[in-house]
C-alpha cells in the first residue's frame, strides 16, 4: 500500500529536484532545509497537481509536521493510522503549517526518501527507510542510529562486480542498500548485522520495494554464517576509527568495537573460510599509518595471510587531525568544549599506537578458482579523480579481471601472437614546446574506470596507436624495431610487460 502511494504521489529523485530546483537540492545535501521550504511555500498553491509530492517531501524530506488532511490525501490506500501502525509517522500537538490551531498534526518517525541509481542493468529507483538525521532531529544523532545511503554505500554499489551470482552475503547490512544492490544480479541474499534495529529497517526496505531472496540474520561479522560459502561477499563495514575511552560515542554504523583497524582486519582475514572457489569479496575500509611505516606494509600482512587474491586501491589519506575532526563532526558535535574533549580522547588514542595518517580506499578479495588459476596481487595509490562520474566501476573491474586472467595464462610467446585494440575511453595527449616537431611528453589517458593517465615513451606510443586488431603485438613490435633501428627482441621484453599492465588496466583490449 505504501508503495502504492509513493509511485502515485511521484515521489521520486527527479520529481523532487523539479520541484524545488537545483539551489535548494544543493542546500539540503548541505543539511540546510530553508531554501527548500521556502520553494514549497511559494509553489504550493500554483502546482496543485504536486501538492501531494510536496507534503511528502516536507514530512519526510525535511522532516517538518504537516497537518493530519494533508498525510491522509497523500496516503490515500495506506492511510494515516497504517502510517503510524508501520512506526513511520505520529501525532504531535503541532498542527502542521497551515493547520487549524486544534488540529492534530503528524510529524516523522523514520526518514522516508527516494533514491536512483544506474548500474549495469540501467536506471532503477527506489524508497529507503532509514533513522531520521541531525536535520528532523534538532540534536546529535543516537547510538543506534541507522543510516541510509551515504556517500560510503553509494561508493560501495557502484563497486559491486554486476556479473551473476547465485549466493550473496551483505555483512553488516545498515538499512539493507547493499542487500538491494546485490539483489540485481543474484538470486539469494544472506544479510546480517549486530543491530537488531538496523535488521529491523533492512526488512522494511526490502519489503516496501518489493525484493524477494533475501535473509536476515542477527550477528556480528561472520558468527551467523558460520560454515557458509558465497559466491560473492559485500560489505561497508563499521570501519571508522574510534577511540575505546569512556565518553566517546560508539555508533553502531560507523563504529566496529575494535581498536585501530581491527575491524577491516578482521573482516579480510575472515573472509576465505566464507569464499566459493572464484569468489570475490568488496568492502570499504580503513588503514593506520604507523611510525614510520607504509600503512600497506600492513594491508598486504593481512592479505598474505588471507590467502586470498587482492586487488586493494587506496583513494585518498587524512592526517589523524583532519580524521578526527570528520568524524567526531559527523556525529553531531559542533565545536565547543564537548568537541575539543573528543578531540584530545581521539588524538590521544592514535598517538598511542604511533599513528600520523589513515589511508582510506577500496578492497576486492578473490579466491582462486583452482590451484592453477592466474594469481592477482595488486595495492596500489589512486587518489585523483574517477574516470566518467564513478558509477561505471563495477563492470570497469569485472572486465580487469577477466582480462587479467587471460593474459597472465599466456606466455611472451603467446601474447605477442595476440591482436588488441585500444578501449573507446582512452585517448592520447602530446605535449610540444612552441615550435617543435617532436612532443616533449606524451600521455595515455583513460576516460572511465579510474582515469589512469600513463606516460608514454615513442616505442609504447607507436604500439597503442598501432593496436587496431589487424596486426598481432608481435607483428607491430617488430615493426617498430625496424623503424627505431633496435633490436626486436630487447624492445619486445621491454614493452611487452607494460601490454600486461594496460591489458589489467582495461586501456588495451583483446580483439574479438
Amino acid at each position: 500500500m505504501l508503495r502504492a502511494d509513493l509511485a502515485s504521489a511521484h515521489f521520486t529523485v527527479a520529481a523532487l529536484e523539479s520541484l524545488w530546483g537545483a539551489e535548494a537540492a544543493a542546500a539540503l545535501h548541505r543539511a540546510q532545509r530553508v531554501p527548500a521550504r521556502r520553494v514549497l511555500d511559494a509553489r504550493r498553491a500554483e502546482h496543485a497537481a504536486s501538492a501531494d509530492l510536496a507534503s511528502l517531501a516536507e514530512l519526510f524530506v525535511l522532516g517538518l509536521p504537516i497537518p493530519r488532511g494533508e498525510l491522509a490525501h497523500a496516503l490515500p490506500t495506506l492511510g494515516v493510522d497504517g502510517a503510524i501502525e508501520l512506526g513511520l509517522v505520529g501525532e504531535v500537538d503541532e498542527p502542521g503549517r497551515g493547520a487549524e490551531t486544534s488540529a492534530t498534526g503528524i510529524r516523522t518517525l523514520l526518514d522516508l526518501r527516494p533514491y536512483a541509481f544506474t548500474d549495469a542493468r540501467g536506471a532503477g529507483h527506489w524508497w529507503i527507510i532509514s533513522d531520521l538525521g541531525e536535520l528532523a532531529l534538532g540534536h546529535a544523532l543516537g547510538e543506534q542510529h541507522v543510516l541510509g545511503v551515504g556517500g560510503a554505500s553509494s561508493t560501495l554499489s557502484g563497486l559491486m562486480l554486476p556479473d551473476a551470482a547465485a549466493s550473496v552475503l551483505d555483512l553488516g547490512t545498515g538499512c539493507g542498500v547493499q542487500a538491494m544492490h546485490a539483489s540485481r544480479f543474484a538470486s539469494r541474499i544472506v544479510a546480517t548485522d549486530i543491530s537488531e534495529r538496523a535488521l529491523a529497517i533492512a526488512r522494511m526496505n526490502i519489503e516496501l520495494n518489493g525484493i524477494d531472496g533475501v535473509e536476515f540474520r542477527l550477528g556480528s561479522l561472520f558468527e551467523p554464517v558460520v560454515g557458509e560459502r558465497f559466491d560473492r561477499v559485500v560489505s561497508n563495514p563499521p570501519f571508522v576509527i574510534t577511540p575505546r575511552r569512556d565518553g566517546v560515542p560508539e555508533y553502531d554504523y560507523r563504529d566496529g568495537g575494535m581498536v585501530g583497524d581491527g575491524i577491516v582486519e578482521a573482516v579480510v582475514t575472515g573472509v576465505a573460510e566464507h569464499l566459493e572457489p572464484g569468489g570475490v569479496a568488496q568492502l570499504l575500509g580503513n588503514w593506520e599509518y604507523r611510525g614510520r611505516d607504509d600503512a600497506f606494509d600492513r594491508v598486504a600482512e593481512w592479505v598474505a595471510r588471507s590467502g586470498l587474491d587482492h586487488w586493494i586501491v587506496e583513494r585518498e589519506v587524512q592526517h589523524v587531525t583532519e580524521y578526527a575532526e570528520t568524524w567526531i563532526r559527523d556525529g553531531g558535535t559542533r565545536p565547543g568544549p564537548e568537541f575539543d574533549r573528543l578531540y584530545d580522547a581521539w588524538l590521544d588514542d592514535f598517538a598511542e599506537r604511533g599513528v600520523r595518517e589513515v589511508g582510506f580506499g577500496y578492497v576486492l578479495l578473490r579466491q582462486p578458482a583452482a590451484s592453477d588459476a592466474p594469481r592477482l596481487a595488486r595495492l596500489e595509490r589512486l587518489h585523483g579523480p574517477l574516470g566518467g562520474d564513478g558509477a561505471a566501476l563495477g563492470s570497469h573491474l569485472s572486465e580487469c579481471l577477466a582480462a587479467h586472467d587471460v593474459q597472465a595464462r599466456l606466455a611472451d610467446a603467446e601474447l605477442a601472437r595476440t591482436r588488441l585494440v585500444v578501449a573507446p575511453d582512452v585517448t592520447e595527449e602530446r605535449h610540444h614546446w612552441p615550435g617543435d616537431e617532436n612532443p616533449t611528453a606524451m600521455l595515455l589517458r583513460q576516460g572511465g574506470g579510474f582515469g589512469r593517465a600513463i606516460t608514454l615513451d615513442t616505442g609504447l606510443a607507436a604500439l597503442i596507436g598501432a593496436c587496431d586488431g589487424e596486426l598481432e603485438v608481435g607483428q607491430i613490435v617488430a615493426a617498430i624495431a625496424h623503424l627505431l633501428e633496435v633490436d626486436a627482441a630487447a624492445l619486445a621484453a621491454d614493452l611487452l610487460p607494460a601490454v600486461r599492465t594496460l591489458v589489467d588496466d582495461g586501456m588495451l583490449r583483446f580483439a574479438e
